[in-house]
């Protein structure tokens, strides 16, 4: 048996609308205003530090201490309007469907904190389909640490090599090659022209095309 694992944000789901305004409630209570905007796509998936980080980086005033401080704000703000404007990418839950009718189970590894994946699979009221989630505190490490991908894997039964991860960014490059496993990158979220120069095994522009790419790869 075969696994395709999933990222979360930027490949199952544009969450970055969401992510951002949790930021702003940070740099408003800070007396910055909205610092962030819809450009700031990119970063949103990129994590609830990452986006504070350029936030304070725009306006001058770059703080780790402010960093760890607020972050716990972003994520409580985040916990409570988690799925205003996230959508699922078209074709995701079709294209899962069919994987899994190939025979193929399916999961998630994200970076992610483990309850916000699960408060937002639920919300969207996919989570059933899905037979792991993997988050970034599950384990003491997280991708590009390529044990969480094997553990999403093993709680699927299948063998932790015989997998593939499908994924949007660097980080899931990364975690593919330590894990010695293919990697897929989608090409349509805010990196999207990015994602060829990282030579993954497959690039993926229509989540209708992943069953012939997974077949391909996984046989």
């Amino acid at each position: 048996m075969t696994a395709v694992i999933f990222d979360l944000d930027g490949t199952l789901a544009d969450t970055s609308g969401d992510l951002l305004a949790s930021a702003n409630v940070c740099f408003r209570d800070m007396g910055l205003g909205d610092v962030l905007g819809p450009q700031d796509a990119g970063v949103a998936l990129r994590g609830g530090r990452a986006m504070l980080r350029k936030g304070l980086e725009r306006v001058g005033q770059l703080d780790d201490a402010v960093i760890d401080r607020y972050y716990p704000m972003l994520l409580e703000a985040y916990g409570a309007a988690i799925c205003v404007h996230t959508t699922l990418y078209p074709g995701a839950m079709e294209t899962i469907a069919i994987l899994k009718s190939h025979g193929h189970a399916v999961g998630i590894c994200t970076n992610k904190p483990e309850a916000l994946a699960e408060q937002l699979m639920a919300d969207l009221g996919v989570r059933d389909q899905f037979g792991s989630l993997v988050g970034a505190d599950t384990l003491p490490v997280r991708k590009p640490n390529p044990e969480p991908l094997f553990e999403a894997t093993r709680r699927l039964g299948v063998d932790p090599h015989a997998c593939l991860l499908v994924g949007d960014s660097d980080t899931d490059r990364n975690t593919a090659r330590a894990a010695g496993v293919p990697s897929v990158l989608v090409t349509f979220g805010p990196s999207g022209e990015d994602m060829a120069a990282l030579d993954p095994e497959g690039l993926l522009d229509d989540y209708a095309a992943l069953p012939s790419v997974v077949a391909a790869l996984l046989g």
